[in-house]
């Protein structure tokens, strides 16, 4: 099979392992909303390839780019999301729009229900673009891991009127191997009985109370306990808006300002602390939604998540690393803030000591500025995550029956039985947090949740956008290989 063949299947197939029938004929996005064609122009957007320095070596990558060569987008709130997305690459793509939540044509995972986006092809899309907030947009392929990924913000009339500077960090794995090379590894190593490309673990607990908690593992090995996998994949490098730490982007900002950091972690298989260093941060949202103001220097971000994170600079300015720290680690990648005048003193790829292990302590604090309304649910559904690293096989246990009906409270129970963690996302809607580990909370509102090994989340989120939503591991490798379930609305397929 050649690298466009798989390309082309591999998502099919993920999307075969969730489905229990076949889809209805649908026409695509493009056709749907043809006479809409008649409006305004649409903003363009481009995938192509772009070549990037990484460790003194060039690399021919994917991009998402506006004609003026600046890439993702950033739009308004409360508008159209009204974008022509051609393709200039030589093999079919599509791209999903992570946090945002259209119509189910517009989605963006192949044949689900949309065609692949062929070589030269443009495609229109217009529905509601929705509130603000930190959001990105990617590949549903392989290509994803190549960074066929951008941001995608959208601000509302009050961000604007702040006075305050916008940082977005888009962080990513890098890896000069393709993916399909790395998938190969992966299950190959399983195959055989090895460790899968030199991944960490971490032994046990000390206590299976402790892991339930999604506290920070301990080095001490509970009898009989299964390792903790960290890290399947050891990369080349990471990387923060295309840069590593050798030759980092230096942000000017002014002295005594304030900056609005937007971090997003569009990594592959990788997870993140954000660290701030000498600089006291408040997170104000996630996953682009609002929540009650967090202090703190150290923030939690797995694959597929935002963070918002406000930070004032002192008056005498200086130079800040904003650092973004490898889950379990001594890896990191990040930017720098710094005033003019200021000396800018190079920063080491590995610190000192490993990131932290990511759990659910931050999750815990969070609580939304704008919850769902209060009502009882109507359906209740309850999954379990489960697979290991010795075959590399993934899934999503009891997702078969996953039926909503339009208008419903929908409330799903979700166990990690796995010792991996999985970040697990929701395609057209948002959800609230509502449960972690048997203790009800009023937590955030987001669209994708970590799971820590062994740990559980109860998600509430209403039935308001009709289609067959993908309900997937964040993880790209956990998603090809399994771990891919889909919400299905009554009547369709």
């Amino acid at each position: 099979m050649n690298r466009r063949d798989f390309l082309n299947g591999v998502m099919v197939g993920a999307a075969a392992l969730g489905a229990s029938a076949a889809l209805r004929p649908i026409r695509t996005f493009a056709q749907a909303t043809k006479s809409s064609f008649t409006r305004s122009a649409p903003r363009s957007l481009s995938v192509g390839y772009r070549t990037i320095d990484v460790k003194g070596k060039s690399a021919r990558v994917f991009g998402l780019i506006q004609p003026d060569g600046r890439p993702g987008l950033a739009l308004d709130a409360g508008a159209e999301f009204d974008v022509a997305l051609s393709s200039a690459i030589d093999e079919p793509t599509l791209i999903h729009w992570h946090g945002l939540a259209p119509p189910w044509a517009a989605d963006g995972v192949p044949d689900n229900p949309a065609a692949l986006l062929k070589p030269s092809e443009t495609r229109r899309y217009i529905f509601p673009v929705g509130a603000g907030g930190t959001h990105w947009m990617h590949a549903h392929t392989l290509q994803e891991q190549n960074l066929l990924a951008a941001p995608l913000i959208v601000r509302t009339v009050d961000d604007l009127k702040r006075d305050e500077q916008e940082v977005v960090v888009l962080l990513h794995d890098f890896s000069f191997l393709s993916a399909e090379e790395l998938l190969e590894k992966l299950k190959g190593s399983a195959a055989h009985g090895a460790t899968p490309m030199g991944h960490g673990s971490m032994q046990g607990t000390t206590g299976m109370q402790q892991m339930m908690s999604g506290n920070r593992m301990s080095n001490m090995a509970m009898p009989g306990m299964a390792a903790m996998d960290l890290n399947d994949i050891d990369y080349d490098a990471y990387l923060a808006n295309d840069r590593t730490l050798d030759d980092p982007e230096v942000v000017r900002v002014e002295k005594g300002g304030h900056v609005r950091l937007r971090v997003i972690n569009g990594a592959t298989a990788t997870a993140f602390t954000i660290d701030t260093g000498h600089l006291a941060g408040e997170l104000i949202a996630v996953d682009g939604q609002g929540v009650q103001p967090v202090a703190g220097t150290s923030f939690a971000v797995s694959m597929g998540q935002r963070l918002d994170i406000l930070l004032s600079l002192p008056k005498d300015g200086g130079a800040f690393p904003i650092l973004a720290l490898r889950e379990g680690a001594v890896e990191r990648t990040g930017v720098v803030l710094a005033s003019a005048g200021a000396t800018i003193r190079k920063v080491a790829v590995e610190g000192d000591a490993k990131g932290p292990v990511l759990g659910l302590d931050l999750e815990r604090r969070l609580r939304p500025a704008i919850p769902l309304a209060a009502r009882p649910a109507d359906r209740h559904f309850e999954l379990s995550l489960t697979g290991d690293m010795a075959d590399y096989s993934w899934a999503i246990g009891g997702a078969d029956g996953l039926v909503v009906k339009r208008g419903e409270r929908v409330e799903v129970a979700i166990t990690n039985m796995s010792m991996m963690a999985h970040p697990m996302h929701l395609h057209g809607h948002h959800f609230q947090v509502i449960g972690i580990n048997g203790a009800p909370v009023a937590g955030a509102v987001r669209d994708t949740v970590l799971l820590p090994p062994m740990a559980s989340v109860v998600l509430a989120f209403d039935a308001d956008n009709p289609g067959r939503w993908p309900l997937h591991c964040h993880h790209l490798y956990h998603m090809v290989t399994g771990m891919m379930a889909y919400v299905t609305y009554d009547g369709i397929g």
